[in-house]
């Protein structure tokens, strides 16, 4: 059966509704060195979502789907699997409305997001480092205890929410030839694409992906959803983007809407990183740099474009790991 995709009326509905919760976040000028095109420089923005909250996206799909749950789904508490931004969405958007929430985290989750997770009142429950180990005990407890579950991505109000940020770069900056988003699972992607072309048909959307989890750019090229490894997808220095396969609904998504999934090297990655710092001094995590550093090494595989967005999905990055990446130990 067909996955019905998200209409922009839902998105719109979706924008109003967590206006209260999530941050309309900036476009950051970005003008990084060597880029130009067309005998002028072209113009590169970054959508801030690492000034979100919770310094990430992940809020916009966790509160559009949560302010929709009823006073009984409240009561019963939600749970989610998460490695760490959607956890903090959930457990940030669960206080709000005064539900109890469970997060099934794996063990290699960056502790700086468990951290936050725990001080935002949520329960966190360790598990292993597999995506179907995540979902295996979030079923148990389910099973258990009632929960409500708040997927992290494949999921029509999660899309839809996570869609208000494409909504934004749009309203911002009504001319962008080309928008690029992280991918791990296609809830951002997914959403902002569906956005994207539903109000600019012309804009060209890509998604970018380390190549150490390159299960989305597979999937995109053989049109249909391939199952990378646990031990393959944790290799990424990218901790928010080592989910083993893109969702069937965010699929559906990225082939209606996507142009195209392109990967990236963990070199890039910390390249990119340094430069989204000297450039705007704002602070990326290493999944929050990837749609940067494809404008950065991979122009040949974009299409010709004068403005361009790149996401900046979340910021919370371990303040070791920022300090080796910025001297380059």
């Amino acid at each position: 059966m067909a996955e019905q995709l998200v209409s922009l009326e839902s998105i719109r509905a979706a924008a109003a509704r967590i206006a209260s919760i999530a941050f309309r976040t900036p476009l950051v000028r970005a003008p990084f060195p060597g880029i130009s095109g067309y005998g002028q420089p072209r113009e590169i923005y970054l959508k801030a979502e690492s000034l979100q909250p919770i310094g990430a996206f992940k809020i916009r799909g966790a509160a559009n789907k949560i302010l929709q749950l009823s006073r009984e789904e409240i009561a019963r508490g939600v749970i989610t699997y998460s490695s760490g931004n959607h956890a903090q969405g959930v457990a940030y958007a669960a206080r709000e409305v005064g539900a109890k929430a469970v997060i099934v985290m794996p063990s290699n989750a960056p502790a700086i997001k468990r951290a936050a997770t725990l001080a935002m009142g949520a329960e966190v429950v360790d598990v292993g480092v597999a995506s179907t180990e995540r979902l295996a005990k979030s079923d148990e407890l389910v099973r258990a205890h009632g929960y409500v579950v708040i997927p992290p991505y494949d999921d029509e109000q999660i899309i839809a929410g996570q869609a208000t940020c494409g909504l934004e770069i749009v309203e911002q900056l009504a001319d962008v030839d080309l928008v690029l988003s992280p991918v791990s699972g296609g809830g951002l992607l997914s959403g902002i694409a569906a956005a994207v072309k539903q109000l600019s048909p012309r804009t060209k959307v890509f998604g970018v992906e380390p190549e150490l989890a390159g299960d989305t750019a597979e999937s995109f090229r053989t049109g249909s959803i391939v199952e990378w490894p646990a031990e393959l997808t944790s290799r990424t220095i990218a901790d928010g983007l080592r989910t083993q396969s893109v969702g069937q609904r965010n699929f559906a998504h990225i082939q209606a809407f996507v142009d195209g999934v392109i990967t990236v090297t963990e070199a890039e990655i910390r390249a990119a990183m340094r430069a989204i710092v000297a450039v705007t001094r704002l602070v990326p995590e290493p999944s929050g740099a990837v749609a940067a550093a494809a404008l950065l090494f991979h122009g040949d595989q974009l299409p010709a474009y004068t403005r361009a967005v790149a996401v900046v999905s979340g910021g919370n990055v371990d303040p070791r790991m920022l300090a080796e990446v910025l001297t380059g130990n």
